[in-house]
């Protein structure tokens, strides 16, 4: 414990202002954070302003006496350095203060007040699907370059998605993905020895993307997505309608029907939009029109970017997807807005315990 330093050093003063003014002193110095403020304390100032005011006899003796009375406070300031200096330090890879009476140690939290925020929980529920599907789940980067984010997906130059409006860019060029399609060049690449040896790839991707959008009830700068890959000989569009059909019905624990209408994305060939059956808690009617939901791109993985990750496009096809997580978690709970998901908010987050 700091013993005061104005203890040690006890001046008397003849002049009655600066005898209070010194109290003054020795009470908000006790008060502050960072002590050397208390040099530039208006009781100081006010004093050394007086000094003209003395007459010319007194000023020589009341001149002095300030003097003194900011030597004081500045040797109060050295003194307190000096003891914070001593004192044992804290180790902060501690998993509590080491300093604390070991029979007076926190209690740990009560498990009722915390919980795994429902983004990750529902990520850990996707990722065992895609396992339980064959697929091997790896996560994303989020600091990437412009090969791997465009150059290597089949985005030509002037692309729109390549411009700083719609992407977060660093000013050394580096990218905060906005989609984790990013890492496809490297799984393919990292696992084409599996193609030569009879096995497919077989990778999802769940993880977080950034895009410059304005934040509103369908829209977020920080999101997640959830990206996929299977390789081999002989993929068909019919595989890749089954995997999807087959994730969608287990996520939603729902038999949906699914159907792909014709798109275009720059590292697929064909491109397509996957068209879910909505699952019977978001249907406001049985109508045709409102029996059907828009939910993600997929296709067949362009023969360009199977070139770049080393793969011979002549021996070897695949299909590739890429939707919002956000999106189904919104699907499957009724959400209504996605920014209660980075709110913060308690009433919101303990609906996921």
């Amino acid at each position: 414990m700091h013993q005061s330093p104005y203890n040690r050093t006890n001046m008397t003063y003849t002049y009655v202002e600066i005898s209070s003014a010194k109290d003054t002193l020795r009470e908000d110095f006790e008060k502050l954070q960072d002590k050397k403020q208390i040099l530039k304390h208006d009781a100081i100032k006010q004093l050394f302003n007086k000094i003209k005011d003395k007459d010319i006899a007194e000023r020589k003796t009341f001149g002095a006496e300030v003097n003194n009375l900011k030597n004081e406070v500045l040797q109060w300031v050295n003194e307190f350095g000096e003891q914070a200096d001593q004192l044992p330090p804290i180790d902060v890879t501690a998993p509590f203060d080491v300093n604390i009476d070991a029979n007076n140690l926190p209690k740990p939290l009560d498990p009722r007040y915390g919980t795994l925020h429902p983004i990750t929980q529902e990520i850990g529920i996707i990722s065992n699907i895609f396992e339980r599907m064959g697929f091997e789940v790896i996560g994303s980067r989020e600091l990437d370059d412009d090969y791997h984010m465009f150059t290597s997906l089949n985005f030509p130059e002037g692309h729109p998605a390549r411009d700083d409006y719609d992407t977060f860019i660093t000013t050394d060029g580096f990218i905060a993905p906005a989609h984790t399609s990013t890492m496809q060049n490297r799984l393919i690449a990292e696992r084409k020895q599996q193609l030569e040896s009879g096995q497919p790839i077989m990778v999802a991707v769940p993880d977080r993307v950034f895009r410059n959008e304005d934040l509103d009830v369908t829209h977020e700068h920080t999101f997640y997505q959830h990206e996929g890959v299977m390789i081999g000989k002989d993929i068909t569009v019919g595989n890749l309608l089954a995997t999807l059909k087959s994730f969608m019905s287990s996520y939603f624990k729902e038999d949906l029907k699914a159907k792909i209408q014709p798109f275009y994305f720059p590292f697929t060939e064909p491109s397509f939009e996957f068209v879910l059956q909505r699952p019977k808690n978001l249907r406001k009617s049985e109508s045709e029109a409102d029996m059907w939901l828009e939910l993600l791109g997929c296709g067949m993985i362009h023969p360009n970017v199977l070139k770049m990750a080393g793969i011979d496009s002549t021996k070897y096809n695949g299909f590739a997807w890429g939707g919002g997580i956000d999106r189904l978690i919104m699907m499957k709970y009724g959400i209504e807005d996605v920014r209660h998901f980075e709110s913060g908010k308690l009433d919101f987050l303990r609906q996921f315990k």
